[in-house]
């Protein structure tokens, strides 16, 4: 008997301990520290406007006006762009039911803007890993401005000019390719400013 309370005893202090440290303690300290240092993306990165939350700048959202820009499509389900079920389709470049769906996007996006016959950026007729991007690269924002800009009544030059305004670059000039938040280009698109929520 007096092996076994031996042998316990240390085995539920490291557990006790373990469970105070990488339980309690850490995760107490992380979230400290990341309210101070970094409020907005602690808490979601959400976007406002008047005050009011419309989304979060790191999830996409469905856009399928022809007036408003269209992210990436999303593979999550049962819905598009559903947080809680971040996926990608987990289909092969050869996959036919993949084929079939880019083929369909490319469809749809020709039926909205019938007279663009440039060649369909990629990332607007494929899902990305997360299946939540809410992000798309200035050549799929500048592919879609002249259909935004008839539906809109304004020059393409004027909608050109905002996706460049909203544009974000490469971190320090070299990490990452430049883009565009299409939540908030649609908002900018409307005239609202968009804050960042604290």
């Amino acid at each position: 008997m007096n092996a076994i309370t031996s042998a316990l005893r240390p085995s539920l202090s490291v557990f006790v301990l373990l469970t105070a440290v990488t339980g309690v303690a850490y995760p107490l300290v992380v979230t400290g520290v990341s309210q101070v240092a970094f409020p907005h993306a602690a808490n979601g990165s959400i976007l406002t406007v008047g005050g009011k939350p419309v989304g979060s700048a790191l999830i996409g959202q469905s856009f399928s006006s022809p007036q408003y820009f269209w992210g990436r499509p999303s593979a999550t389900s049962p819905m598009a762009n559903n947080g809680v079920a971040s996926s990608g389709s987990n289909l092969g470049s050869n996959n036919p039911a993949l084929i079939d769906a880019v083929k369909g996007r490319v469809d749809a996006l020709r039926a909205a803007d019938p007279g663009n016959t440039q060649p369909v950026p990629v990332d607007l007729v494929t899902a990305s890993g997360s299946g939540l991007d809410p992000e798309i690269s200035l050549a799929a924002a500048t592919y879609q401005a002249p259909r935004i800009a008839k539906a809109r009544g304004v020059g393409a030059g004027e909608v050109l000019a905002l996706i460049d305004t909203q544009a974000l670059r490469p971190w320090i000039g070299v990490v990452g390719e430049p883009r565009v938040n299409v939540l908030a280009l649609n908002l900018a698109l409307d005239g609202k400013t968009v804050q960042l929520a604290r």
